[in-house]
């Protein structure tokens, strides 16, 4: 088969790969209908994440099962897929409590930008859907197993409820789609902290009522106005840079909540400030199972559509560009296709 492999900084190549094989009772292999460079793959693209030794790239993915261990029954070959980028048994007590990005056994995927992938733990993982979705929904599901189901972590961890006001930082697919969540979870007002036009108008058509376009203190300042001067009772950081975090803790309000999901990058916090805050602070890896039943079904029935973030489509042979493209910003997200 063939697939993208990192090499070094700003050297993402396609090549050929050795097939993957069934190594556990509870593998799958699935043949790539949809994969997709996320945002946090640009940190090794761009230097800010160790690489070591030439390794495949890509924890996005959607497609039909080809084969599976005996272990697995949960789904069959034929079937169409969605998996979280973090695979899990779906047993343990972690995934029993919803943390399934946490499973005693997880392991995370690494080699989805490829025809075709092996997924560990497949029992547990894997989510058919309705019958064999038409390709007009791949994207959109394909978004589920990451930046959807991120997002609506990022909204569930804020605890955004019907009526409150929320603030969305980051403009990138996972920001985005937590616009989506935040108004599916009912908020009354979502402000979309934006500076580019095309996204802002995405974040609009999404469900946001409010863009601001500053940052740092002057960002803080305008979600502050906007407030009353109180703060918003929900802010969803989707960054994960120092200055995204202090935005996000600056523009709660007292007794407020931030859902911080974008991997943290030198991020530090001051335990004095958070302490006299009074603003709750939980995030972490999106546990992506607990959502994807319901966002597979909201995106079949056509309730939301988070497959409008990829404003790219390339081949995979030309999964380099997509890196470009993103690094560069021509790109809020880069779908690609075998």
């Amino acid at each position: 088969m063939r697939g993208a492999v990192i090499h070094a900084p700003g050297d993402v190549r396609f090549e050929t790969l050795d097939d993957p094989k069934i190594l556990h009772p509870t593998d799958a292999i699935i043949r790539t209908a949809v994969t997709c460079v996320c945002g946090s793959d640009l940190w090794p693209w761009r230097g800010l994440e160790a690489i070591g030794d030439a390794h495949p790239m890509g924890h996005e993915y959607a497609g039909f099962v080809e084969e599976v261990g005996s272990g697995v029954t949960s789904v069959k070959p034929g079937q169409f897929v969605v998996g979280s980028f973090a695979t899990s048994d779906n047993t343990c007590a972690n995934c029993r409590n919803g943390f399934q990005s946490n499973c005693l056994h997880r392991e995370f995927m690494s080699t989805c930008q490829a025809d075709y992938v092996r997924i560990p733990n497949a029992q547990g993982t894997l989510v058919a859907t309705d019958g064999i979705p038409g390709e007009e929904l791949w994207p959109g599901l394909l978004a589920v197993s990451d930046v959807m189901g991120t997002g609506w972590w990022a909204a569930d961890a804020a605890e955004v409820r019907p009526g409150s006001t929320a603030v969305v930082v980051g403009d990138g697919a996972v920001g985005l789609c937590a616009v989506i969540a935040a108004k599916e979870m009912g908020a009354e007002r979502i402000i979309a902290m934006s500076r580019h036009e095309s996204r802002q108008n995405l974040a609009r058509e999404f469900g946001a009522t409010d863009i601001v376009t500053e940052r740092g203190d002057e960002g803080v300042a305008r979600i502050k106005e906007l407030t009353g001067g109180i703060g918003a009772d929900s802010v969803l950081e989707c960054v994960g840079t120092p200055q995204a975090m202090q935005q996000a803790l600056h523009s709660a309000r007292p007794g407020g909540n931030v859902g911080f999901v974008g991997v943290p990058h030198e991020v530090a916090l001051d335990g004095q400030e958070l302490f006299f805050s009074h603003v709750g602070l939980r995030g972490g890896p999106a546990p992506v199972r607990r959502y994807l039943p319901d966002l597979i079904d909201r995106v079949q029935t056509g309730r939301i559509d988070p497959g409008k973030v990829f404003d790219l489509t390339l081949p995979l042979d030309q999964v380099a560009e997509g890196y470009k493209a993103m690094d560069e910003r021509r790109a809020i997200k880069a779908l690609l296709e075998p």
